[in-house]
């Protein structure tokens, strides 16, 4: 379900334009494309009772666990002063994604409008722009918070998926002679 989810985010977020960068679209249908490989995996070692291929899920959600649980208390723990400073070294370190900020929020410049900086705005024609930084906060915030609930809800159903891997992995075979012991 996540790993669908993800693909299908990816894939609205660049029909509408919303995002205009392939790295980030890319890692994004990678990570579905490799979380729903593991789901399969998952689901048939469920099926055949293949000892094997459940031990090896069960690894690799343990691994997905601790990386989406890490992740989203990040997101979560993030302060004001932390969002700033990386928003701050994202905007001098990429000109896509300025350029993107720039043209979906209406606004020019990080902290203050410079007439004399090219801006891809529709504002930048009239000369009255507003900084980029106050709406970015604010949506960074919001998004953090939401992505950070969402993963930590997501992680814990992880939690429960890997303790029920390992209940059903030391479950005897029923298909099995009833003599033979696991």
């Amino acid at each position: 379900l996540v790993s669908l989810l993800l693909i299908g985010i990816a894939a609205w977020g660049i029909s509408f334009g919303l995002i205009s960068s392939f790295r980030l679209v890319g890692v994004a249908v990678a990570v579905g494309i490799f979380l729903f490989i593991i789901a399969l995996v998952g689901l048939i070692g469920a099926v055949k009772h293949h000892q094997v291929l459940l031990f090896f899920y069960m690894i690799i959600l343990l691994l997905v666990f601790i990386v989406q649980f890490s992740v989203s208390c990040a997101c979560l723990t993030l302060n004001k002063e932390q969002q700033s400073q990386l928003l701050e070294v994202t905007w001098n370190n990429t000109d896509s994604t300025r350029t993107d900020i720039e043209r979906h929020l209406n606004c020019c410049g990080l902290r203050v409008f410079d007439p004399n900086e090219t801006c891809s705005s529709e504002c930048f024609s009239s000369g009255h722009c507003q900084p980029c930084a106050p709406i970015v906060e604010e949506y960074s915030g919001m998004v953090l918070r939401f992505v950070g609930g969402i993963g930590l809800f997501f992680s814990f159903t992880e939690i429960l998926g890997v303790w029920l891997t390992y209940r059903y992995r030391n479950q005897k075979d029923p298909r099995a002679n009833p003599s033979a012991f696991l």
